[in-house]
């Protein structure tokens, strides 16, 4: 498929391609613009709530969670506290570092349904140090 007048047809065919390729996708859909983190890897906000949520069907349990106003922006995410006891260290008003958990095309991983970010800091202090007793958490 290449003849003399097959231009037209060689550029709608390559048109069509572009759209299996992730980068184009992305840039065209403008998909940067719907992550609350806009793109970037962590992002820090301030503790607004602590609560618990009940997973999904196969797995039970409550999965502690907080739920995060991030500061460059102002919009809302729930994020999970992984460890154990580790809600106890974390405060309303507390300013932590979050970041995506690494679920399946940026959504929840497991049966942690609806949540799809991960604290990984509290007042700027790693949490598994805080829990290990490594380091404390210092007061805002």
């Amino acid at each position: 498929m290449s003849g003399e007048f097959s231009g037209r047809k060689l550029k709608k065919r390559r048109q069509k391609f572009r759209w299996h390729k992730l980068q184009y996708k992305r840039r065209v859909l403008e998909l940067w613009q719907k992550d609350p983190l806009q793109g970037a890897p962590q992002g820090r906000g301030i503790v607004i709530d602590k609560r618990a949520v009940e997973q999904k069907k196969p797995a039970s349990g409550l999965t502690k969670a907080v739920r995060v106003q991030l500061l460059k922006n102002n919009i809302q995410v729930t994020a999970h506290v992984p460890g154990e006891k580790a809600i106890d260290h974390i405060n309303e008003h507390d300013e932590v570092v979050v970041e995506s958990v690494g679920g399946a095309q940026g959504g929840p991983k497991g049966s942690m349904v609806g949540i799809k970010y991960k604290v990984i800091a509290v007042n700027g202090v790693d949490l598994g140090q805080i829990l290990s007793g490594k380091k404390q958490k210092p007061a805002r």
